[in-house]
């Protein structure tokens, strides 16, 4: 949690962009694994802690702004309560921590919103979605319906841009990402089971916070997020490993990298990984405020789509071929995200509202079209780059029986690649005033030869 002020400060930030109205921010509850008493681990929702700080269940925030008046409804502890689980802060003192000095019981929620025209954000957990229908007297489909697109818009814009507070929070859970990665590369021999590597990195995580998202590792690369951890490692085999924590301030790392088992890398591994390794690190040079992320994207393709072409997977003009959406056969996603409290940051709210607007507007062609953030860059975006090279076989069978894109692939050559897997590469970046730069300065081994090479995990402790 940060110092009160920086709450305050955001608060009255989100006040001067929506002018007048009433707010409500709702925090999350607990969710039961299999009964009412044992829940899964509590995970306050974003917005909420970037306004209020607060990362308790059952709560919620509401500003009124035309009579500038805030207020935080929650329920004090019972004795129960105080019981099972001690003797905490009131919820008084933890409100007047993050500059809130009226607080209300729960009950009395209903009453205040009754009293305006009430904003709220789309819910994405059913909890929120029938608290809000019953407070608003609404039926479920109507909340979905009438979120408020101001408050949306107006969230967005404040949490892209990131604070210097933030940015370190960032480089925390990017320190504690990288070890994970170094373990996972310390581990990738042959005759390790994926799952040993996933609990050992979870750990890693687990000691700082959290994961970020779910552990994607696997030999098999071509599925994007294979969550699958069955395999056995295999002299001659690739793993991709996209993995991230999450810190206990909840700011996300997220990091790829391919490790060639025992890190022997094959020729055709080799010439795979220099491409995507190339678009990795043109696109993180290409990033600047200023640019569309969308232009970054259809240049990682160009580079991608070339050089498969030198090595006689692709042919014909390169223009061409982007514009048919050719080189999404090996690259079916966007080239990043935003990353921030949520590993896809905000995308809660809608990835129109946080990677697009007016101006740059979502493609509809395959591939283009996963672009989860394409719009201008600005000082204190906090992207992900994660080109990647996949050679999917049921993909490459449909687009070769359906003939297309045939102008611009080399089907015949691509049955030698049919049990490649894939392999993705993924750094955190930061817009600057000029440029960019990674969020996490100590940049995970990348080429084969660092990958075989990998620091020691105790000499990165030790940093």
């Amino acid at each position: 949690m940060f110092q009160k002020e920086v709450y305050i400060q955001r608060r009255a930030e989100l006040k001067k962009l929506l002018g007048s109205g009433m707010v409500v921010l709702q925090g999350n509850g607990e969710a039961a694994v299999n009964y009412r008493g044992n829940d899964y681990p509590f995970r306050q929702d974003s917005s909420f802690i970037y306004y209020v700080g607060l990362d308790m269940p059952d709560l919620a925030y509401v500003v009124d702004i035309d009579n500038d008046r805030e207020y935080l409804f929650g329920n004090e502890l019972t004795m129960d309560d105080i019981i099972w689980m001690g003797n905490l802060p009131s919820l008084k003192e933890r409100a007047a921590e993050v500059g809130l000095s009226t607080v209300l019981p729960m009950a009395d929620l209903k009453g205040i919103l009754k009293s305006a025209p009430v904003m709220y954000l789309k819910p994405y957990r059913y909890r929120n979605l029938l608290m809000l229908s019953e407070l608003l007297g609404k039926k479920p489909d109507e909340i979905t319906r009438d979120f408020s697109v101001e408050l949306t818009r107006a969230v967005v814009k404040m949490r892209l841009i990131k604070s210097q507070e933030e940015l370190l929070e960032l480089e925390d859970a990017g320190k504690t990402g990288t070890v994970m990665h170094f373990m996972a590369m310390q581990m990738c021999h042959a005759g390790i089971p994926e799952q040993k590597i996933v609990d050992m990195i979870e750990g890693i995580a687990l000691a700082e916070g959290r994961t970020s998202f779910p552990t994607i590792l696997s030999m098999n690369g071509q599925t994007l997020h294979n969550h699958d951890h069955s395999g056995v490692l295999q002299a001659g085999r690739l793993m991709l490993c996209d993995a991230g924590s999450e810190n206990r301030s909840h700011y996300a790392s997220d990091f790829t990298r391919t490790t060639a088992v025992d890190g022997d890398y094959t020729p055709k591994q080799i010439d795979i990984h220099a491409i995507v390794q190339k678009a990795l690190n043109d696109s993180i040079a290409l990033a600047k405020p200023g640019i569309t992320y969308k232009s970054v994207h259809r240049n990682a393709y160009k580079i991608i789509f070339e050089g498969l072409r030198d090595l006689g997977l692709t042919k014909g003009d390169t223009e061409e071929a982007l514009n048919a959406g050719a080189p999404a056969l090996f690259m079916p996603h966007g080239l990043g995200h935003a990353l921030g409290l949520d590993v896809h940051d905000m995308e809660n709210l809608g990835e129109t509202f946080v990677g697009y607007d007016d101006e740059t507007t979502r493609d509809t062609l395959f591939g283009y079209s996963s672009l989860r953030f394409g719009k201008r860059l600005e000082a204190g975006h906090v992207l992900t780059v994660e080109p990647g090279i996949y050679f999917i076989p049921q993909l490459i069978a449909k687009w070769e029986k359906e003939k297309i894109n045939t102008q611009f692939i080399n089907f015949s050559a691509l049955k030698g690649y049919l049990n490649f897997g894939g392999i993705r590469l993924e750094d955190d970046i930061v817009i600057t005033d000029k440029g960019c730069r990674l969020v996490y300065s100590h940049r995970l081994p990348l080429t084969p030869y660092e990958l075989k090479n990998a620091t020691t995990l105790e000499g990165l402790l030790k940093n």
